[in-house]
């Protein structure tokens, strides 16, 4: 599902942030990718969803070679990813529904279609009887929870999340990753960038720790608390 091949990104202003990444993830798992702030854990995982663009090496994800893909292709390779962010990104002149909608409305389907989708993943995150609400009025915990809703309303085969715990309190960022693990338990592959080992350590999955942009050699892309997927 996942392979990076030797891949090094560099940003423009030159910062390196990933250095000689060598790593492979199988369909189906679910794994943490760990580490300090500024390790290089966000910048991977822009790379998968080519939010940003590698500058050396090869990656695939789910058999396609992300260099082959073109910037007016990128929508459609998107199709088949979702992605929770920490900071939410919800529109807030927007319903909950509205927002857990958009991907599918972005994609193309039908009214019926949208509103079953949309009814079942507001459901599978227990806010379907806040559908018609401003997500400002809701909380931190249950707007991440519609950021999720909106990540897998559109079934995709690879889960991203970006610190989705960050904002949340212990109580509730255990929760959160119970949810993706049930995400997990149907068939996604979940990648989730965090610095809370305390947490990762509590899931019993991989750990891929990063340092300063690379995997260091002694881990051998793993960490003495992995649990091989």
């Amino acid at each position: 599902m996942i392979r990076f091949n030797n891949v090094h990104m560099q940003y423009r202003g030159g910062h390196l942030a990933l250095k000689n990444i060598n790593l492979h993830i199988e369909q189906g798992a679910m794994a943490f990718i760990s580490g300090r702030s500024g390790a290089g854990k966000s910048s991977m995982l822009r790379l998968i969803a080519l939010i940003e663009r590698h500058s050396r090496g090869q990656i695939i994800i789910n058999g396609q070679n992300l260099e082959r893909v073109r910037d007016n292709r990128i929508p459609y390779y998107r199709r088949n990813i979702g992605f929770v962010f920490q900071d939410h990104r919800l529109l807030l002149d927007r319903t909950v529904f509205d927002n857990v909608a958009l991907p599918l409305v972005i994609a193309g389907h039908g009214h019926t279609e949208i509103r079953k989708r949309v009814h079942a993943a507001l459901d599978k995150v227990g806010l379907l009887k806040k559908e018609s609400v401003n997500p400002m009025t809701l909380s931190g915990g249950e707007q991440q929870r519609v950021g999720i809703a909106r990540a897998v309303v559109h079934r995709p085969l690879l889960l991203l999340a970006d610190e989705p715990t960050g904002n949340l309190d212990p109580a509730l960022s255990l929760d959160t990753m119970k949810l993706f693990e049930q995400f997990n338990q149907v068939g996604v592959t979940v990648l989730i960038a965090s610095h809370d080992m305390d947490m990762i350590k509590k899931m019993r999955k991989r750990i891929i720790t990063l340092r300063e942009g690379r995997i260091p050699t002694h881990f051998g892309n793993t960490s003495s608390n992995e649990k091989t997927v």
